[in-house]
């Protein structure tokens, strides 16, 4: 248990620092929320501790080609994947796999404040960012 309330509280951390996020009891499971649309969640299967998010549908087929990966239950054929959470050793990969989930299921408006905080642009040729829309 207290290794599970750990990785809550490292999903939470990450979860909560995006824009116009909130956490809710779903299923009875903690979920994590932009508007009214989930894009992460933490629970238990089979007694580990697990991770559920959202992927582009041919990342979530690569991912679960990773013994820590496998597709949701329910839902993984949208593209939502479970990650093994009970030994996580990257937290930046974590962090990474949900962004990706926002950036999926955030509103329009919601992602313009999304640069403030995390720097989503891509690189420019010469190494300099590219301002947005460009």
């Amino acid at each position: 248990m207290a290794k599970s309330n750990a990785v809550l509280s490292k999903i939470r951390r990450i979860c909560l620092a995006l824009p116009d996020t909130k956490e809710t009891t779903t299923w009875g499971k903690p979920h994590f929320r932009v508007g009214d649309r989930i894009f992460a969640g933490c629970g238990e299967e089979n007694g580990r501790s697990v991770i559920g998010f959202k992927l582009k549908k041919g990342h979530a087929a690569a991912v679960t080609k990773d013994p820590r990966f496998r597709p949701a239950p329910y839902v993984g054929h949208k593209g939502w994947v479970s990650m093994d959470a009970a030994d996580v050793s990257d937290w930046d990969e974590v962090r990474s796999l949900i962004l990706e989930s926002y950036l999926l299921i955030a509103p329009e408006k919601t992602l313009a404040k999304l640069d403030r905080v995390v720097d989503t642009r891509r690189p420019a040729k010469n190494g300099r960012h590219r301002p947005p829309g460009r």
